[in-house]
C-alpha cells in the first residue's frame, strides 16, 4: 500500500508504533517517589492518598466533560491536588506542570523509538506526515524531542490538547486538514485496531498495523 503512489501523506500513532514505552503509574515506588519530590516543593501527601486523589479526581474530569471520548491534561489535575496539599505558598500552574513530570519520570521503565519505525520514518521522509496520539503533550513532546523523532514530522496533534481523544474522528480530521489531503490520499499508521484502524477507516483513509508497515522499511 505505501508504494502505490496512492498514497501523498501518512499518519503515525505515537506510543508502540514510534515510540516503545513501559511504565508504572500506579506503582507505589511511583507515587512514594513524587510524594517526597513533592515535599521540597511544598506539598504534603502520602503516596496512597497521592494514587487516589489523582484516581478520582481524573475519573471526575472525563465524566464531566461532556465528550463521548475525553481526554484530560494531567498538569491540571496535579495542580489542583498541590493546591489542595500545600502547607506554604506555592504556584499551583507551575508546581502542576513541573509534577506531571516528575511523575512521568518516576513511572518509566522503558522508552525508546523503535529501529523500524526509524527506517520505515527515513525511507519515506520526503512524505508530508504527522503523529494523532492520545497523549499528554506536557511530557510527550519533550520525549518525542529528545528520541530525535519530533521534527521529522511536519505537526503532532496530541489528544491533551484538545480534550478529546481516538477514536474521536475529529482528531483525524485535523490531521488531513493539516496535511491539506482528501481521505484517500492519506494512510494511517498504529498498534490499535480500535484508535488507528477503525476510525481512519471509517472516514475514507487507508489504514496499517505498524508491524504490517515495518515490511516496507
Amino acid at each position: 500500500m505505501l508504494q502505490n503512489g496512492k498514497i501523498k501523506g501518512l499518519i503515525f500513532d505515537c506510543y508502540k508504533t514510534l515510540v516503545d514505552i513501559k511504565t508504572d503509574e500506579g506503582g507505589r515506588e511511583t507515587n512514594e517517589r513524587v510524594s517526597k519530590w513533592l515535599l521540597y516543593q511544598g506539598v504534603r501527601i502520602e503516596p496512597d492518598r497521592l494514587r487516589e486523589e489523582y484516581r478520582w479526581k481524573v475519573i471526575g474530569r472525563l465524566g464531566n466533560s461532556g465528550q463521548q471520548h475525553p481526554d484530560i491534561r494531567i498538569e491540571e489535575i496535579f495542580a489542583e491536588i498541590c493546591a489542595e496539599n500545600a502547607f506554604r505558598e506555592i504556584d499551583p500552574f507551575w508546581l502542576g506542570i513541573e509534577t506531571a513530570k516528575v511523575f512521568r519520570t518516576a513511572s518509566l521503565k522503558k522508552l525508546e523509538a523503535y529501529p523500524q519505525s526509524l527506517r520505515l520514518l527515513e525511507k519515506y521522509r520526503n512524505i508530508p506526515k504527522c503523529i494523532v496520539s492520545n497523549a499528554q503533550r506536557v511530557f510527550t513532546e519533550q520525549e518525542l524531542r529528545f528520541l530525535g523523532l519530533y521534527d521529522r514530522f511536519n505537526f503532532v496533534i496530541m489528544s491533551s490538547d484538545h480534550r478529546i481523544k481516538k477514536p474521536d474522528t475529529r482528531l483525524f480530521r485535523m490531521a488531513l486538514d493539516g496535511l491539506g489531503l482528501e481521505p484517500w490520499e492519506v494512510l494511517s499508521i498504529g498498534d490499535t485496531p480500535e484508535n488507528d484502524i477503525y476510525p481512519p477507516q471509517s472516514l475514507g483513509m487507508n489504514a496499517m498495523h505498524i508491524r504490517d508497515a515495518w515490511r516496507y522499511a
